[in-house]
């Protein structure tokens, strides 16, 4: 029995989002604890939130073939002949066979997959850049630095828990639900307006900054375009994108057929709370992070040390 065999087996539980959760959420961790050993030794943050990204798209992919890799390792085991993986243009058709997808979990993994491919690598050309200096102090101590990647590896697995739960489902069971919803289309309009906010949010303040280089102004503070109307627009997008993937999974999982393929159908109102608990949780604890921990407080602090008060120009652009 091979390593892979070995870890499926352990993991192969009997309620359906677990044999889904577990293995996922070990293999953030693993990412990341594979990441920051060398990075603690280099004392270097450089590869820090690019090893976000490539743990969101791991988890995500992992979480999606799952069924079929389990499904491979049973007919390894018996000798039987191996079953292809799930074509993801099939998903839109239906004819994807047993162990198919369906389009929900296509759409959504994609969205998480181009949204992390997106952010990592804009982070991580800035750290290449100009280094990152939330962790000046932090990688100096190599306990603290350690658990900067412990959190790195609760944020990707708390992110990913509509996404996770979604994609434990057996698509025979999704594919009982209509064609499409109100909160499909909500939840996909949120993603598709906050990822764009976001990512136009980013390229407004990198051309600020750019143009500040070739001091072409000398302007302390962003005040134009999306930043004339929020202080952290970007931040704002990020929020907004994580919701309009959670509401698009609660209208699955809040659904007698998302109870029945989590193995909640057991639970009546209850069930519903759960699933709808693990939805929420992605976008609340998304918005905690970035108003309350690494998003507005550095960033503010950053100012405040540099400037000394900006209360003026918080009440400027507010």
């Amino acid at each position: 029995m091979t390593l892979l065999q070995t870890l499926l087996h352990v993991t192969n539980f009997r309620n359906p989002f677990l044999r889904t959760l577990v293995p996922s959420i070990a293999t953030a961790f693993a990412i990341q604890g594979a990441v920051a050993v060398p990075s603690i030794l280099a004392q270097s943050e450089r590869f820090y939130d690019f090893s976000g990204a490539i743990t969101h798209l791991s988890v995500t992919a992992l979480s999606l073939y799952l069924p079929t890799l389990r499904a491979r390792a049973a007919a390894s085991l018996a000798g039987t002949l191996k079953p292809g993986f799930p074509s993801l243009l099939a998903a839109f058709t239906g004819t994807g066979g047993p162990h198919g997808l369906n389009w929900r979990q296509v759409v959504l993994s994609t969205a998480v997959s181009i949204w992390a491919t997106r952010l990592g690598s804009y982070l991580f050309q800035r750290a290449l850049a100009d280094g990152d200096s939330r962790f000046d102090e932090i990688k100096k101590s190599p306990s603290r630095f350690f658990g900067t990647f412990v959190a790195q590896a609760v944020w990707v697995s708390i992110c990913l828990l509509p996404v996770l739960a979604l994609n434990s489902i057996p698509h025979t069971l999704l594919s009982t639900l209509p064609l499409l919803t109100l909160t499909d289309i909500a939840g996909l309009s949120l993603f598709l307006g906050g990822f764009a906010l976001e990512v136009t949010a980013d390229r407004q303040k990198n051309a600020w900054v750019a143009a500040k280089k070739r001091k072409e102004h000398d302007e302390d503070f962003l005040t134009s375009g999306l930043w004339s109307k929020s202080r952290h627009p970007n931040y704002f997008g990020e929020s907004t994108l994580w919701t309009g993937i959670a509401v698009t999974a609660a209208g699955v999982l809040a659904s007698g057929v998302g109870l029945r393929g989590m193995g909640m159908s057991g639970m009546g109102a209850a069930g519903r709370v759960v699933g709808l608990g693990l939805c929420a949780a992605s976008p609340a604890f998304v918005t905690f992070l970035l108003l309350k921990v690494s998003g507005v407080p550095l960033s503010e602090d950053k100012y405040d040390k540099r400037m000394g008060n900006i209360s003026h120009a918080k009440a400027k652009n507010s």
